[in-house]
């Protein structure tokens, strides 16, 4: 059977100037535009040690996952440092909603962008049980 490989690009629609919001994209996550107005995010400028994962998963109606945003999608943008994002975000008066928390997989803190759409910040790791909330 032929199937999907990976995720080959993700598409936003705004509810107004969509150059506005790929600049608050730029200014605030640094995610570089190129002259087409969008970015091209390569696997092999990620130095993260977790191999390189891209996460696809559905959500019941009645989660709360997404939350506060109503969007019907959430996406995890991978970070290189998220303690010092989430100083920079603060900095430029974005609040974080949620986090940071610590997991096995990595590190998350969830913000959301000037449309109302939730954002998950994942700074990854290799797998380690013993990174949990409660590890000591």
């Amino acid at each position: 059977m032929a199937k999907v490989t990976g995720i080959g690009g993700v598409f936003i629609k705004s509810t107004g100037d969509g150059a506005v919001l790929a600049k608050w994209y730029r200014d605030h996550l640094g995610i570089e535009l190129s002259d087409f107005g969008g970015a091209i995010l390569k696997w092999q400028d990620d130095n993260a040690s977790d191999g390189g994962l891209t996460v696809w998963a559905t959500a019941d109606s009645n989660s709360n996952w997404f939350a506060p945003s109503s969007a019907r999608f959430m996406i995890n943008y991978r970070v290189d440092d998220l303690a010092g994002l989430l100083a920079q975000l603060k900095t430029a008066g974005v609040q974080s909603v949620a986090g940071p928390e610590r997991h096995e997989n990595g590190d998350f803190a969830w913000i959301m962008d000037p449309e109302g759409n939730k954002i998950e910040l994942w700074q990854p790791c290799e797998w380690d049980d013993s990174r949990t909330e409660n590890a000591n």
